[in-house]
C-alpha cells in the first residue's frame, strides 16, 4: 500500500503565496509520477499539475501555468506545489495523487491523499 499525506493548506489573502507538500510512504515505487488536483465546492475535481519520476517533466493546467510550480524531492518522497499570485478561484481542497506510469492523462492516477484545504480571501 501507498500513503499520500498532504499538508500546508490554510487561509491566505489574494495575491499571496502558499506551498503545499505531499509525502509518500509505503510502496512508494507505485507512485513514481505525482500530481496535484483540486476540487472546489459544487465543482468536479480538476487537474492542476503533474511531475515525472525524476522531475524532468512537468505539466500544468492552463489556469495555473506561470503561477504554480510543482517540484519534488525524491530523497524525502515528497512533492511540492508552490502557489503564487493566488486568486479566490484557486480556493479548493487540493489532493495529491500518484501513479506508476505516465504523468498524463489524469486518469492514470490511482493513489490519492486525503486533501488539504486552501482558502483564498479576496
Amino acid at each position: 500500500q501507498v500513503q499520500l499525506v498532504e499538508s500546508g493548506g490554510r487561509l491566505v489573502q489574494a495575491g499571496g503565496s502558499l506551498r503545499l507538500s505531499c509525502a509518500a510512504s509505503g510502496r512508494t515505487f507505485s507512485v513514481y509520477t505525482r500530481a496535484w488536483f483540486r476540487q472546489a465546492p459544487g465543482k468536479e475535481r480538476e487537474f492542476v499539475a503533474a511531475i515525472s519520476s525524476r522531475g524532468a517533466g512537468t505539466y500544468y493546467a492552463s489556469s495555473v501555468k506561470g503561477r504554480f510550480t510543482i517540484s519534488r524531492d525524491n530523497a524525502k518522497n515528497t512533492v511540492y506545489l508552490q502557489m503564487n499570485s493566488l486568486k479566490p478561484e484557486d480556493a479548493a481542497v487540493y489532493y495529491c495523487a500518484g501513479a506508476g506510469g505516465s504523468i498524463w492523462p489524469p486518469r492514470n492516477y490511482d493513489y490519492w491523499g486525503q486533501g488539504t484545504q486552501v482558502t483564498v480571501s479576496p
